[in-house]
């Protein structure tokens, strides 16, 4: 009989490669999504739920044991403190997605070590806000202080497919808007020489898959990213000859207003946030604890360049 996996989030940027690598590695999966899906596969089961953080559901799902649980969800702190030992209780490895945004900008190469804005911000603001880099932090250290001793911690650096890629902090839809359109993408001219490293979905997925089953990955954390990085300048670059996107750059506060233009002024906060305190930050990855147990090898990795150009034709028929 198959292993059981647990997938919630199976759709998205990340979890659509996680669940096909899954049915490839032999395990029977619950791919838990928003999206109406049938799967022609036996090994494959997609589970439609308008809430997958909703507690009814999560009581629901966890009376079934599963070997292997991924959750990609977004919790905030209290909704996870509440969630987490539901799974913990009924699986034999829960993967907690905490994130690359943890850190702070205090260390290059970044490890697993490293200080997170969690610990070291004097921004009191952040401090006692809920924002994401601050609830993935907490959430890390909700697990650490439990008494379950079968999770692992993961921290994705930005990770782009078909169904997300990102330039500073534009979404696929405001870049893809402008490439049609022909308008002029405004980018905030302080990031343009400061190093990101953005991983390729299909690769983050073999590094997880290859966390699954291993003793030594329980209570521990890794950085699941490439150690390649581009400037932000290079990455405009990449946009324009990809999928011929014209940019200029421009002041922070222009950027911000174009960034805001037909947004959700409620999230105009933690985009501001997102941009001073990652998109400014050094954002260069030491891979070797990940590369160490996996086997992985940072040459089998996609440059960003190949990644997008890979992407092409699925993120423009993705819009």
């Amino acid at each position: 009989m198959n292993k059981k996996m647990l997938i919630i989030g199976a759709t998205g940027a990340m979890g659509t490669y996680l669940t096909q690598k899954a049915v490839a590695a032999g395990y029977d999966v619950d791919a838990v999504t928003l999206v109406n899906i049938v799967s022609g596969n036996p090994h494959l089961r997609y589970i439609t739920v308008n809430d997958a953080k909703d507690p009814e559901f999560v009581g629901e799902i966890t009376k079934t044991y599963y070997d292997v649980v991924f959750d990609l969800m977004i919790y905030n702190s209290i909704s996870f403190r509440e969630t987490f030992p539901k799974y913990l209780a009924n699986c034999g490895q829960y993967f907690y997605f905490s994130s690359c945004r943890v850190y702070a900008n205090e260390a290059n190469p970044i490890v697993e070590s490293s200080p997170r804005l969690l610990d070291v911000t004097t921004d009191r603001a952040l401090l006692f806000s809920d924002d994401y880099c601050m609830h993935k932090a907490r959430g890390e250290d909700a697990l650490r202080a439990s008494s379950f001793k079968n999770f692992t911690i993961v921290r994705p650096s930005t990770t782009y497919s078909v169904k997300r890629c990102q330039l500073l902090t534009l979404e696929r839809k405001k870049i893809m808007s402008c490439v049609r359109s022909g308008d002029v993408a405004l980018l905030d001219e302080a990031a343009r020489n400061i190093p990101a490293s953005l991983t390729w979905a299909g690769d983050v997925a073999d590094m997880l898959m290859g966390l699954v089953g291993k003793e030594e990955a329980l209570c521990n954390d890794y950085n699941v990213t490439s150690s390649k990085s581009n400037t932000w300048g290079e990455i405009a670059e990449f946009y324009k000859e990809i999928f011929g996107l014209k940019y200029k750059w421009v002041d922070g506060v222009t950027y911000q207003k174009f960034r805001d233009a037909k947004f959700d002024p409620e999230k105009s906060l933690a985009a501001i946030w997102q941009m001073k305190y990652a998109r400014l930050f050094n954002r260069v990855y030491d891979n070797s604890k990940i590369l160490n147990i996996t086997g992985l090898k940072e040459d089998n990795f996609k440059s960003l360049y190949e990644g997008l150009l890979h992407e092409r034709e699925s993120i423009i028929a993705e819009d």
